[in-house]
């Protein structure tokens, strides 16, 4: 009969048993420094926000606020002298032709407020157009009423654009693009994540870049719904914004896909960066360029949310003028995006194929028969 099989014999050999993994084990499985980089890089997203927003909106200040000024010439210049004087430069003044003049620069947005004096009372009056952002208004009549008290003088507010009834403050158009621009990124790095991080050629991204075009109709199209038919607060130009939309979700999300295949997983961190940690605080949907600071206010009309929340606006309220910049910013991420993410699928593609393959071995000795 056979001896009964003892522990050594029925499992691994002696010597070789699993060894038992306490906790300083199962730590250093975990904390690897991959997992670290990760951890410390979510650290300096979530600083980065806190900073970005925190530094934008803490302290709004009016810096050269566009004033057309409407007076008679002898006055005119005097008037517009005496608003470029101010301490700070909260408002830059220019001289228009008449007082028709200066209400179409705030319609056209080539000002944001329009000062009319009357030289023959003492009973001026500013016109505001508070749907291209409530708070640039109340901050030019502020800084108004102030200098008409000081002059013995009176001031007339009259709004001659003002946010749809069922868009509130005017912020719906900053909220309608935020969420189009986050559906745009969110979308590519699903796609990403779905199949790897980079896409494994130029088909594969080709194929990536027609769905994403796909999914940005399908976005600007319900989004327009949500704003147009269903809460009337952007209605009546359904089809404008539909486009519009469609544009934005597509430079969000070729981008996106650009930097993810470039840069793999970091490439996810620089588009949060991009069009959260920076766009959202600079696109003037809160307050407005006028009274960012100077670094927050150069950069938010050069990534989508502002250049989007600027096409919206403009188009809803004031008959599309000034919207060509923001055009041209939206068309160049999408389009350098959809390039730059083939580009860099090509170099990935190329890499793997020169990379080189491990030399094959002898083959194997067949054992000799016993």
């Amino acid at each position: 009969m056979n001896a009964p099989s003892t522990p050594a014999q029925s499992g691994s050999p002696a010597g070789l048993q699993p060894k038992s993994s306490g906790f300083a084990a199962e730590f250093k499985d975990a904390v690897t420094l991959r997992a670290f980089g990760l951890v410390l890089g979510a650290l300096l997203v979530q600083l980065a926000f806190v900073v970005s927003y925190v530094g934008a909106f803490h302290s709004p200040t009016p810096h050269r606020i566009p004033v057309a000024v409407a007076a008679p010439q002898q006055a005119s210049a005097k008037i517009v002298a005496q608003l470029d004087a101010l301490d700070g430069d909260p408002v830059e003044a220019t001289a228009a032709p008449s007082a028709e003049a200066a209400r179409q620069w705030v319609l056209t947005r080539k000002a944001d407020v329009a000062f009319l004096f009357d030289p023959t009372g003492t009973q001026d009056t500013l016109l505001v157009a508070s749907a291209g952002g409530p708070s640039v208004s109340q901050t030019a009549t502020q800084i108004a009423q102030k200098i008409e008290a000081a002059q013995k003088r009176q001031i007339t507010v009259t709004d001659i654009r003002s946010p749809n009834p069922g868009d509130g403050r005017g912020m719906t158009s900053f909220y309608l693009v935020l969420g189009w621009v986050i559906g745009g990124y969110l979308t590519a790095t699903i796609m990403g994540m779905a199949a790897g991080a980079r896409p494994a050629n130029r088909q594969r991204t080709l194929i990536r870049l027609a769905v994403l075009v796909l999914y940005a109709v399908a976005s600007g199209i319900a989004g327009s719904v949500v704003v147009g038919p269903v809460f009337d607060a952007l209605g009546g130009h359904f089809w404008a914004l539909s486009g519009i939309g469609t544009l934005v979700v597509l430079a969000s999300a070729a981008t996106a896909l650009a930097l993810q295949t470039l840069l793999g997983l970091a490439g996810t961190g620089v588009v949060i960066l991009l069009f959260v940690v920076l766009g959202n605080p600079s696109s003037g949907g809160v307050y407005p360029a006028p009274l960012l600071p100077s670094f927050w206010s150069a950069i938010g009309q050069a990534l989508p949310p502002g250049a989007g929340t600027t096409l919206v606006r403009n188009t809803v309220y004031f008959s599309g003028h000034a919207v060509t910049a923001a055009v041209w910013v939206l068309g160049a991420y999408a389009v350098g995006g959809a390039v730059l993410a083939w580009a860099a699928s090509w170099r990935n593609e190329k890499r793997r194929l020169d990379a080189p393959t491990p030399e094959a071995g002898p083959p194997p000795q067949a054992s000799p028969a016993v």
